[in-house]
């Protein structure tokens, strides 16, 4: 697996410029079954950087920019009366796919943005009683501004909890954008071209080789501990539920056979704690005011709780 996986950055990395660990962690969540939600501003390659892994994986890539006047049926489809057969006939929408991109997410109101909800938990959806399963593999990718951008909706914490990651892209330092702009020059085009590593097959096979990585009964402790701090942390009004150990767990496994391990470490948990929890604990509203954010908060448990010695 470690091999593919290289292969699979290698290929990306042939458009996008470094951001070497933000590929690492998109491939742990794509092998953990999980959904992906990056916030960051405009113009950092999110949409790009989903792009490419869909054509390097071999999956169906569809993109909805999500906007206010967006309906849930723009996204789910529905029923069309066929005047010529007289009967209703189901067209499916943008969220049939395997890699869904949904662009600027926080745009739509909140009644479009739970249309995802089913599709994202159960990978199915349902339509006038009638339930569709979703092709598999099913990966969401959604992109969000940050929460201060005009004309912006909060995504909900019940959908927040469905993304198994959250994180960012960054600013991209002094020597990778002037490779960017070497490169734009040499493709003499705007548009970009990466080739098939794996196909859906495959994804699906390492998913489930994902599923035979050890993991020790102390780093499992280990895990607990981390997510039940973050509920009697001071600074925290909510911590993470159970599906937040979870994504501990899903994650750290795949970042050991990502790194060509069939076993786990805890320094696999510790690099995968922010973006499977930020999203997940909600700080006390007196916090807002300071400098004190959802990353502070995770540093400082990650700092308290004992890290188990498995041998």
């Amino acid at each position: 697996m470690k091999e593919d996986c290289t292969k699979i950055m290698d290929e990306i990395s042939t458009v996008i410029v470094g951001k070497r660990d933000v590929m690492e962690l998109i491939l742990c969540a794509i092998l953990s079954h999980g959904h992906i939600l990056f916030e960051d501003y405009p113009g950092l390659a999110k949409t790009l950087m989903a792009y490419c892994f869909s054509q390097t994986l071999g999956c169906t890539f569809k993109r909805v920019q999500f906007t206010p006047d967006l309906l849930p049926a723009d996204i789910t489809g529905t029923y069309i009366y066929n005047q010529k057969d007289m009967t209703f006939d189901l067209r499916k929408g943008p969220i049939f796919t395997n890699v869904l991109l949904a662009d600027e997410i926080n745009r739509a109101p909140p009644k479009t943005q739970s249309a995802l909800l089913e599709a994202m938990q159960e990978r199915q959806v349902t339509l006038e009683g009638d339930t569709h399963k979703m092709a598999e593999p099913f990966i969401v990718m959604a992109t969000q501004n940050p929460i201060e951008y005009e004309g912006t909706y909060p995504l909900p914490e019940a959908q927040l909890d469905r993304f198994l990651i959250k994180m960012s892209v960054g600013y991209p330092s002094r020597e990778q954008e002037i490779a960017i702009i070497e490169r734009r020059k040499e493709r003499k085009e705007d548009d970009v071209h990466v080739e098939r590593v794996v196909d859906s097959r495959k994804i699906m096979k390492m998913q489930k080789a994902c599923e035979e990585v050890f993991i020790h009964h102390d780093i499992q402790q280990y895990i607990v501990d981390m997510v039940q701090a973050t509920r009697d942390h001071p600074s925290v009004e909510v911590g993470a539920s159970p599906r937040g150990s979870l994504a501990l767990f899903k994650l750290a496994r795949a970042r050991a056979a990502l790194r060509g391990r069939d076993f786990v470490l805890p320094d696999d948990v510790k690099d995968v704690a922010m973006p499977a929890l930020r999203h997940r604990i909600i700080l006390k509203p007196e916090i807002w005011y300071t400098r004190v954010s959802e990353d502070t908060v995770l540093a400082q448990i990650l700092d308290k709780i004992p890290v188990p010695k498995v041998e």
